[in-house]
């Protein structure tokens, strides 16, 4: 599918993004030097080594080696496919995508993620005036009951989706084109008699907004006794319960670096602290916790803590969250947790103690290290002989997971008291060694060589293809890379405001890409004032090489056949131009 999209508009696409405003949007970024950084979002780490260069529009991170264009970035953050990604990025540039030519307008090629973000924006602006209607007043009724202001009802534009009522398919579903994106949506299903209604029908909606802040999907609440009392959105292009957390995007609206974020379960907590002045909860979309959510929450602030019950399934859930995000605590990251009192949840807590005994939970929260070994030592029997080897065998999987120095050996200290081993050598000896994979890492050494120093320097800086003169004299003798060299000369010199990012999507899908991505990666350490002279010298340098296998042709050819006048003036002609250097 992707070379069906035009490459033309796909370049232009990239020139109108600026890759710095887009990456910003999603993670602070920070302008040290050339170049901005940030903490990676694709791996946690204690040092920022996620660079983005604004001349070369391109990313590339030190500590985990993903790297690429805007497209490469959406396709990884978003977790979007290529074609996904470009729509995404035509759509934040407000411009429809080209494909290659007429005849693919009648293929199967369906563009659909700005439609879905039109269709759900239009559905939620939809609930939220049947919110306000007589049909909707008992689920207003019932939001004022739970203490839910007017105010924040409009902050987080909930609204309310009628039991009887086809407004949905009378507005937005006329024809069979539109009730299938309505279906495409998850907005409708249909019943067992095969008509079609609205999925939340009878519920109060809350949006779910992605980090850009668009509408991707909805929560509905039943009122009463209405299974399942919560019911989320289908996957949809758009929405991906995994990838997406409740909240975020207005959190982060209200304060963009929060010192800390808390994970609550539901909607109405979500809502309810913020109303109470805690502008920094957010809520899972009822799926258990995965890597993607810890990044995400790592990737906006240094401090999360969830917020469980007491109980069993709470502590279980609390332990699983544990396990979960031991491989992403580096140094300088906190994870905490809060147990409530039985049949207490966030929402309840916060009215019946208010803001300040409720922000006193939050600061007497249960730290990692104690939540950790008081969870394993309710497994260890210490009136068994063998309890510290349970305990030693039980906790030292657990912290040599964990990736942050510091906080490792903090850990393996509270372990040792425990154990009775002060020695930290001894300790030492029984936690296994950390074998750290860098396969993921893109390998940027390679031997030098003119012709990979020439590449290298051409595509992080594609305007010295105006140095470039033909090589059309010397054109029957070889040298390895020269023929990609002068494809990407002749594409440079097409359009003198390439960047680098544009020159290598060009590639894209070939079979050389990766070793052009490497060079663009290559850190030559070539100051930049001299990159111009060496490009200039190294040119040199291949043209001799050229000339150098011209002039051994000529006298091989003269020991066999002796040369012609005019073969034997251009032999003349290169002697004396060895014979000046």
């Amino acid at each position: 599918m992707t070379e069906k999209i035009s490459r033309k508009f796909i370049i232009e696409l990239l020139a109108k993004t600026d890759i710095v405003d887009l990456i910003n949007i999603r993670i602070n970024l920070k302008k040290q030097g050339k170049n901005f950084y940030a903490y990676c979002p694709f791996h946690t780490e204690k040092n920022p080594s996620f660079s983005v260069n604004s001349d070369k529009q391109f990313y590339y991170c030190f500590g985990c080696g993903s790297y690429g264009n805007a497209i490469d970035f959406l396709m990884k953050y978003e977790h979007l496919k290529f074609v996904e990604a470009v729509e995404e990025l035509a759509n934040s540039n407000n411009v429809d995508i080209i494909l290659e030519n007429s005849d693919c307008s009648n293929q199967n090629i369906k563009f659909i993620r700005k439609k879905l973000y039109i269709l759900i924006n239009n559905i939620n602006n939809l609930y939220r005036t049947e919110l306000k209607k007589s049909t909707g007043k008992h689920a207003l009724n019932y939001l004022n009951y739970r203490g839910l202001n007017s105010i924040v009802i409009d902050q987080f534009s909930i609204g309310y989706a009628p039991f009887n009522c086809n407004n949905v398919i009378n507005l937005f579903g006329k024809s069979n084109e539109e009730r299938e994106l309505l279906i495409k949506a998850g907005i409708l299903v249909t019943s067992k008699d095969g008509n079609l209604y609205d999925r939340l029908r009878g519920r109060i909606v809350f949006p779910i907004r992605n980090k850009t802040g668009h509408i991707v999907g909805f929560g509905g609440r039943s009122i009463g006794d209405k299974i399942p009392k919560y019911l989320n959105s289908p996957e949809t292009p758009i929405f991906h319960k995994r990838h997406h957390i409740y909240g975020l995007y207005e959190a982060l609206n209200y304060n963009p670096k929060p010192s800390h974020l808390i994970i609550v379960e539901g909607y109405t907590d979500v809502i309810s602290l913020s109303q109470y002045g805690i502008n920094y909860a957010v809520a899972l979309l009822g799926v258990s916790i995965t890597s993607e959510h810890i990044q995400k929450l790592f990737c906006n602030t240094k401090n999360i803590i969830f917020c469980y019950d007491g109980d069993r399934t709470g502590l279980q859930a609390a332990w699983k969250t544990l396990k979960v995000a031991l491989p992403h605590l580096e140094d300088g990251y906190q994870l905490g947790f809060i147990l409530l009192p039985s049949n207490e949840d966030p929402d309840k807590l916060i009215r019946k103690e208010g803001k300040i005994n409720f922000e006193k939970r939050i600061k007497n929260k249960i730290p990692l290290s104690s939540f950790l070994f008081d969870t394993i030592l309710r497994k260890v029997d210490f009136s068994s002989c063998d309890s510290k080897t349970k305990l030693s065998a039980l906790a030292l999987p657990l912290i040599s997971q964990i990736p942050g120095k510091t906080l490792r050996i903090y850990m393996r200290q509270k372990l040792g008291n425990k154990l009775g081993i002060l020695d930290d050598n001894q300790l030492e000896k029984l936690i296994p060694k950390i074998i750290k994979n860098n396969s993921t890492s893109k390998s940027t050494s390679f031997k030098f060589t003119t012709m990979k120093i020439l590449l290298a320097l051409l595509i992080q800086n594609p305007k010295l293809s105006v140095l470039v003169t033909s090589f059309d004299d010397v054109s029957e003798y070889k040298i390895v890379g020269l023929p990609i060299f002068m494809e990407l000369v002749k594409q440079c010199n097409k359009n003198p405001k390439l960047n680098t990012s544009q020159l290598l999507e060009l590639y894209r899908g070939t079979n050389f890409i990766n070793k052009l991505e490497t060079l663009a990666l290559w850190n030559h350490m070539i100051v930049d004032e001299q990159i111009k002279v060496v490009f200039q010298d190294s040119l040199n340098k291949i043209r001799d090489n050229l000339r150098e296998q011209q002039l051994e042709s000529l006298i091989s050819r003269d020991r066999i056949k002796k040369l012609n006048s005019e073969e034997r003036n251009k032999f003349w002609a290169l002697s004396q131009t060895f014979a000046k250097k």
